[in-house]
Parts: structure tokens; C-alpha cells; sequence
């Protein structure tokens, strides 16, 4: 029981730490006074997202590791860190900051963006032999969360947040990596 509930809180970490840059995007759009529809269906269509990129991934992931057993595991641990890094590094960068439209295809090209990296940590997750169905539903209620709590947060402030809050979920999936590895050896 208690190697469950700590899976569940690991994953729901690492939902926490993938989800920042959806929070951290949602704050910047937030500030183009979106209705509250339009607030709903974002996030869900984001949490959408982090449903089906981390399931591709695990199933992908899942093959790997019956395929290449421990590499598989050092694999992992090392997209994590790259991961992490990318995150953090991205976070910092200046004046590529891209304005996409929240409706049709600009929503999609947007939950796709920021569900990217869902991809890779699935990928982890399904190499290291993680739960599925607690993956899939932990990322996309964490996701769709996080971008409704970004979307609302970005009318009321500024972007006070945006740059840190990715910075931060990185070094957690930089840790989880780290980790990862420390049990690979």
C-alpha cells in the first residue's frame, strides 16, 4: 500500500513538473482576457494532451525496455535529465516567444507545444515500468489544472511567475532523472 501511494505522489510530481510550462504559457495567455468557455475548453483540450503524448510514449517506452532491459532504464534516466535541462534552459531564453491564438488550430498547435515533452517522460515512465492508467489520469487532471489555474491567474496578474514556473518543473524532472540513474547503479 505504502509503495503505491508513494508511485502516486512520484507521479503526481512529476504531472506537477511537467504541467508548468502549460501554467506558465496559460499566465501569458491568460492576459488576453479569454471567457471562461474559452478557459475551459483549452485546458481540457491540454489535458487531452497529457493523456494521449505520455500514453504513446509509455507504449513505446514499454517495448523499449522489454527489448534492452537495464539500458533501457540508463536511457530513461538520461532523457530525464535532458529533459529537465531543456526545460530550464528554454525558460531563460528571451525573444522566442511565439503568440499563438488559443482557437482551432492555434489551441491544438498550442496543447501540442506544451505537451511535447509528455512525450519523452512517457517514454521514461514506460521504460521503468510505471502504471499506465495512474500515469495517464495523474498527467492529464494535473494538466488541465495547472492551465486553468494559469489561464485564471494570467487575468488577474502579470507574468510574475511564467519564467521561474517552468525553471522550477525542470529541475524536477532533473532530480527525478537523477534519481533514476542513482538506481540504475
Amino acid at each position: 500500500m505504502s509503495a503505491m501511494i508513494g508511485e502516486i505522489v512520484t507521479l503526481v510530481l512529476m504531472a506537477i513538473a511537467l504541467g508548468m510550462d502549460a501554467f506558465s504559457v496559460g499566465l501569458g495567455m491568460g492576459m488576453y482576457k479569454l471567457r471562461l468557455r474559452q478557459i475551459f475548453k483549452i485546458g481540457l483540450t491540454i489535458g487531452l494532451f497529457h493523456v494521449w503524448m505520455p500514453l504513446v510514449g509509455m507504449l513505446a517506452g514499454k517495448y523499449l525496455s522489454a527489448k534492452f532491459g537495464t539500458f533501457a532504464t540508463l536511457i530513461g534516466g538520461l532523457l530525464l535529465i535532458l529533459l529537465g535541462i531543456q526545460m530550464i534552459w528554454s525558460s531563460f531564453k528571451k525573444g522566442d516567444e511565439k503568440v499563438i491564438t488559443p482557437i482551432g488550430f492555434g489551441l491544438l498547435l498550442f496543447a501540442l507545444s506544451v505537451s511535447l515533452d509528455s512525450f519523452s517522460l512517457g517514454l521514461t515512465l514506460g521504460i521503468y515500468g510505471a502504471k499506465t492508467l495512474m500515469v495517464i489520469i495523474c498527467f492529464g487532471v494535473v494538466a488541465t489544472m495547472q492551465t486553468w489555474a494559469g489561464l485564471l491567474l494570467g487575468r488577474k496578474v502579470q507574468g510574475w511567475l511564467g519564467v521561474y514556473g517552468e525553471a522550477l518543473g525542470g529541475g524536477i524532472l532533473l532530480a527525478f532523472g537523477f534519481k533514476l540513474l542513482h538506481l540504475f547503479w
